[in-house]
C-alpha cells in the first residue's frame, strides 16, 4: 500500500515536472519570439534613421594643415630688420609639401560647405531611407560631380567660392607687403645689410628643397575645430549670401562631394573620401610655383632678392593656385622668373563640361536634382 501510495506520488511529481518544463518551454518561444519582433523593428528604425553627419580624421586633418599654413603665410608682415629674419621667414615658406596642401584646400572647402544649412538639409532628406542613402554616397564616389546638383549645391558652392575669395585676399595683401618691401628696404637704413650677399646660397637653396619635400603635420588645435565644425554644421562663423550655378571650378566639384558624404553619414571610411581630395589644378599649380621659388633663390644674388622671392613665388602663388582651383576660371598661371608663364591642364572636356547624369535615387530625373 505504501508502496502504491509512493509511486502515485512518484507520477503526479513527475507529471507537475512536466508541465512546468513545458510552460518553462512555451515561455521562451514566446520570449524569443517577441526578442525577434523587437531586434525587427530595430532593425527597421535603424533603416530609417540617418547616421550622424560628419568627417573622417584623414579629411579633418588635411583641412587643418592647409588652414594653418594659410594663415601663416597670410600673417608674414614684411618689414624684415636682418637677414636672419628673411632666411627664418623663407624656411617657414618653403615648408609645404604641394600635393598635400593641394588635398588641404579640397577638404577644408569640403568642411565649409557643410557650414551651408541649404546644402546639409537638402542632402539630408535622402539620408533617412539607408538603401536611397547609399545609392547616392555611390553615385557621388563614382561620380562627384553629381553633388553639384543636389539641394542646396549653389549654396554651398557660394560659400565655398566667398570663404576661399577672403583667405585669397589676406594672402596677396601680405605678398604684397613683402615685395614692397623687397623694394624699401634698398633705400632706407637697412640697406647696408639688404644689399650684401646672401650667406650659403647653395645651403639656403638645399635646405628649401629639403623642407619641400618633408610630409606636413596637422595642427591639433584647428582639426579640433574643423572635426566639431563638420559634424555640426556650424562654429566656423562664415557668411555668404551668393549662390552660385554649376560648373565649377574641379575643387569646388570635389569638395561638394565630399561634402555630400559626410551630410549623409557615409564619409566615416578615409578610403571613400580619398580619391575625392585630388586636384590636379592646384596640385600642378603648386608644384610649379616650387620649381619657380628654386629658380629664383638660385638667381638670387643679394638678401633683399630674397625677400622678393618669399612675396612672389611662395606667398603670392600660393594665393594663385588657390584662386586658380577654387573660383571660376578654366586656368591659372604662376608668375614666372625667366620664362613664359606656365599654364595648368584642366581635366578632360575643361570646367564647362557638362556634368553627367548617373541614374538618381527615388524621386530624381536626369533632368531635375532630387525631390522629396
Amino acid at each position: 500500500m505504501i508502496s502504491a501510495h509512493r509511486s502515485r506520488g512518484l507520477a503526479a511529481t513527475a507529471l507537475a515536472v512536466a508541465a512546468l518544463l513545458a510552460g518553462c518551454a512555451s515561455q521562451s518561444a514566446a520570449e524569443k519570439a517577441a526578442e525577434a519582433e523587437a531586434a525587427r523593428i530595430a532593425a527597421e528604425i535603424a533603416a530609417r534613421t540617418p547616421p550622424p553627419m560628419g568627417l573622417n580624421a584623414d579629411v579633418v586633418e588635411a583641412a587643418s594643415i592647409y588652414v594653418a599654413f594659410s594663415r601663416d603665410m597670410a600673417a608674414i608682415e614684411g618689414g624684415f630688420g636682418t637677414p636672419e629674419e628673411i632666411q627664418a621667414a623663407l624656411r617657414r615658406g618653403a615648408a609645404y609639401e604641394p600635393v598635400q596642401l593641394s588635398r588641404g584646400l579640397v577638404a577644408y572647402a569640403a568642411v565649409v560647405a557643410l557650414q551651408s544649412p541649404e546644402f546639409v538639409q537638402g542632402v539630408r532628406q535622402y539620408a533617412n531611407d539607408r538603401d536611397t542613402r547609399r545609392r547616392l554616397a555611390d553615385n557621388i564616389v563614382a561620380d562627384p560631380r553629381w553633388a553639384s546638383h543636389l539641394p542646396g549645391a549653389d549654396a554651398a558652392a557660394g560659400l565655398i567660392i566667398s570663404t576661399l575669395r577672403v583667405d585669397i585676399d589676406a594672402l596677396n595683401a601680405a605678398a604684397g607687403r613683402i615685395e614692397n618691401d623687397a623694394y624699401a628696404v634698398q633705400g632706407d637704413a637697412r640697406r647696408s645689410w639688404a644689399i650684401r650677399p646672401v650667406a650659403d646660397r647653395e645651403g639656403r637653396l638645399a635646405d628649401a628643397k629639403a623642407r619641400s619635400a618633408l610630409p606636413m603635420s596637422p595642427s591639433a588645435p584647428d582639426a579640433a575645430r574643423l572635426l566639431a565644425a563638420a559634424g555640426s554644421g556650424t562654429g566656423l562663423g562664415l557668411s555668404g549670401d551668393r549662390l552660385r550655378t554649376p560648373p565649377y571650378p574641379p575643387a569646388v566639384v570635389q569638395a561638394l562631394a565630399i561634402a555630400a558624404l559626410a551630410a549623409l553619414g557615409e564619409a566615416d571610411d578615409s578610403a571613400r573620401t580619398a580619391a575625392l581630395q585630388n586636384d590636379p589644378v592646384s596640385q600642378t599649380c603648386l608644384t610649379e610655383s616650387k620649381l619657380n621659388l628654386f629658380q629664383c633663390l638660385a638667381a638670387s644674388r643679394p638678401n633683399y632678392e630674397d625677400v622678393f622671392c618669399i612675396g612672389r613665388h611662395v606667398v603670392r602663388d600660393i594665393a594663385t593656385c588657390t584662386r586658380g582651383a577654387a573660383q571660376p576660371a578654366p586656368t591659372v598661371t604662376v608668375s614666372p622668373v625667366r620664362a613664359a608663364p606656365p599654364r595648368i591642364a584642366v581635366a578632360p572636356g575643361g570646367l564647362d563640361a557638362p556634368a553627367p547624369q548617373p541614374s538618381p535615387p527615388p524621386g530624381a530625373t536626369p533632368e531635375t536634382p532630387p525631390t522629396r
